[in-house]
């Protein structure tokens, strides 16, 4: 792994899925987890302060990244949840199958290449009665943003460590099976080729 990828990026990636408008739409998610909660992306651990303690019983962090695991461990000392890290991509979930009560994808599935293999393997550890819970930023419905989205993902992908702007989100889960209980969409604060967001629940 590059200097940048295991130094420079866990900062970029931090400061940005840090903004105060991130914040907001995580705030809005990651409470309503409970039980076993598998995360998958924990990265510096932004989501930690949001859990309800009260709900849940432990968290395994998906992160492959040791920069990310660095940068988490001030969340991690700070918080009130126990947490396990998994230190493998999110392709490959080191559980059993009906592990997790909550499977919670923040700002995450905009990133992973395999992102066909990863959702099976969410629905594969998620109990038949469990939840899985999104946030994720995507495809805008405008199509003069889409198509500065198209010329800009390129040279964004290589600078954000893979992430891709124009995702659709809602098709990829579908795709994957899960069903949509609940779709929330809209802009955020910020540069419109970035901040269209996506998020609610979906079971099995």
């Amino acid at each position: 792994m590059s200097f940048y990828e295991n130094h420079v990026l866990p900062h970029v990636i931090n400061c940005a899925c840090g903004m105060p408008a991130i914040e907001k739409q995580r705030s809005k998610v990651v409470p309503q987890a409970y039980g076993k909660v598998l995360e998958i992306g924990m990265g510096s651990g932004l989501n930690l302060k949001h859990y309800d303690a009260a709900k849940v019983d432990m968290v395994w962090g998906l992160e492959p990244s040791a920069g990310m695991r660095r940068r988490a461990q001030k969340n991690l000392a700070n918080s009130d949840v126990a947490v396990q890290w998994l230190d493998l991509p999110g392709e490959s979930v080191p559980l059993d199958d009906d592990s997790a009560d909550t499977v919670v994808l923040t700002y995450t599935l905009c990133t992973i290449a395999d992102y066909q293999t990863a959702l099976a393997e969410m629905r594969r550890v998620l109990k038949p009665d469990g939840v899985l819970l999104f946030s994720e930023h995507g495809e805008s419905p405008d199509e003069n943003v889409q198509r500065w989205q198209r010329r800009v993902n390129p040279i964004w992908s290589k600078l954000a460590g893979g992430c891709n702007l124009n995702r659709q989100i809602p098709q990829l889960l579908e795709d994957a099976k899960f069903k949509i209980e609940d779709l929330q969409q809209h802009y955020v604060k910020g540069p419109k080729v970035a901040t269209y967001q996506y998020y609610g629940h979906a079971t099995q």
